[in-house]
């Protein structure tokens, strides 16, 4: 495996260690037994750990990004609309690890300001900020409609990763055969 292909296996690992155990809580030995490397060369490939998780938290935006693109590609108002959220649905129901490392995000970079380290949000902020502006775009900018469609989908964040199975009365201002709520492992 080139030096590229580990990178990615390493960032691949991190998503899914950082998702479910956050920053603070994941260790980077975990995430080098994850992939099958030593502790040492995973600092080969990353400085450190804070490079690590900033790796995988803007990978993660920079996916979810471009998969709600693609999927709005060459489409206007409703439709854009639609194909958006039906790409973020496919992408929490297919890798809810995606889902929880956002919420761990939001978490970290809270910490992190918290403890005047303010330069460790920067990076998640630009990239959120760069998904804001792709759908803000796809929904014709117009801004109205832009805060409505990521308020949604803050909402599907936050209730998929509290746990609320679909019938809880938590989703009632859903449609439900619209919002297929991942399963969580037992």
């Amino acid at each position: 495996m080139s030096a590229e292909e580990r990178r990615e296996s390493v960032i691949r690992a991190a998503i899914t260690e950082f998702a479910r155990g956050g920053y603070n809580g994941t260790s980077t030995e975990a995430i080098a037994r994850r992939v099958g490397v030593s502790q040492p060369y995973l600092f080969r490939l990353f400085k450190n750990k804070q490079e690590l998780f900033l790796a995988a938290a803007t990978r993660c935006l920079t996916d979810t990004r471009l998969a709600m693109a693609e999927a709005a590609r060459g489409l206007e108002g409703e439709d854009a609309h639609m194909a958006m959220a039906e790409a973020y649905k496919r992408l929490i129901v297919e890798d809810p690890d995606r889902l929880l490392l956002q919420m761990q995000m939001f978490v970290a970079v809270s910490a992190a300001e918290a403890a005047g380290e303010h330069a460790f949000g920067e990076p998640i902020r630009a990239g959120w900020e760069e998904l804001w502006d792709s759908c803000h775009l796809r929904l014709g900018a117009d801004e109205k409609e832009t805060a409505h469609f990521m308020s949604f989908g803050m909402l599907i964040n936050v209730l998929v990763s509290l746990g609320f199975p679909a019938g809880h009365r938590v989703w009632s201002g859903f449609d439900m055969t619209k919002v297929p709520v991942p399963k969580r492992e037992q």
